[in-house]
């Protein structure tokens, strides 16, 4: 069976994103306000399985959009962003639940029809559309990222999410991110999805790899995405850390029969009674 991820028909969809290769090296600039999207054809209806630059557009359900929410757990002080917004689906439902949310498209006709469909659920003053390339778009400020796309666009995001802070939450409808793990996944109903009905949630971790000086010793983290090894010494006594993970900038770890929790700050880590400063 061909893959093929999902677009958001207002209706029932999710979108797909319409992505151009990621330039070696690119640095992306701020975003520049987008074209204005000409005004969809009365009769324009996006068809499932019609083209895109690399992906079609195929539809999933409304329950998967809403259990993705979920996952994230949204509040209406976090900033949403839909890479591949399609009609504008899930930016319509965050801004329904009282968020600022934002959709990048490829297609200017779904752009169009999205911020159609954001004016007439009422909540054009919360979705935005931008006509544009998801490589090429600043979504740095997004403490929630939606996606349905390929895996081997998924990876190719990947470092650029990586970057994003601490603590953002990544939801994608279906593919995951190849070896970095999901910190939770989670299926619609049978009764309300029946294809692409399983998501996958990601917290962007802290970057805590490398050598911590603690008061009364060392700590040696080594990092693989939020999971952790290592070893404390401590008064002489050296220690492998177990049950070791990153969940956003909170870390935690067992060394010497001890549980230790802290939260990371750049070049610091603060717990109840200990801290550590890199290098």
């Amino acid at each position: 069976m061909k893959a093929l991820p999902a677009v958001r028909t207002f209706a029932q969809a999710s979108c797909i994103a319409l992505s151009v290769a990621l330039i070696p090296g690119h640095v992306f600039a701020q975003a520049q306000p987008a074209p204005a999207a000409p005004a969809p054809a009365s009769n324009y209806t996006p068809e499932v399985g019609q083209q895109g630059k690399d992906v079609v557009w195929v539809p999933t359900a409304q329950a998967l959009v809403d259990r993705m929410l979920d996952m994230a757990k949204v509040t209406p002080n976090d900033i949403l962003v839909d890479l591949g917004s399609g009609d504008g689906r899930t930016v319509i439902t965050a801004a329904k639940r009282g968020l600022n949310a934002r959709g990048v498209e490829y297609n200017p006709d779904m752009v169009a029809l999205s911020r159609a469909n954001a004016a007439k659920e009422g909540v054009g003053g919360k979705a935005n559309f931008i006509q544009g390339d998801i490589f090429e778009t600043n979504f740095s400020d997004a403490t929630v990222v939606t996606l349905f796309l390929l895996p081997q666009l998924n990876l190719r995001l990947r470092p650029i999410i990586l970057e994003m802070k601490p603590g953002t939450r990544v939801v994608s409808n279906s593919f995951d991110m190849g070896d970095w793990q999901a910190d939770q996944r989670a299926e619609a109903g049978s009764t309300e999805c029946t294809s692409y009905c399983r998501a996958f949630l990601w917290i962007v971790p802290a970057k805590v790899e490398g050598s911590w000086k603690m008061q009364d010793g060392q700590l040696t983290l080594k990092q693989t995405f939020q999971n952790l090894t290592g070893t404390m010494t401590a008064n002489g006594s050296s220690n492998e850390i177990s049950n070791a993970k990153l969940n956003g900038d909170a870390i935690t770890f067992t060394a010497g029969g001890k549980t230790y929790t802290g939260k990371v700050e750049g070049n610091s880590i603060k717990g109840e009674g200990w801290s550590a400063t890199r290098g």
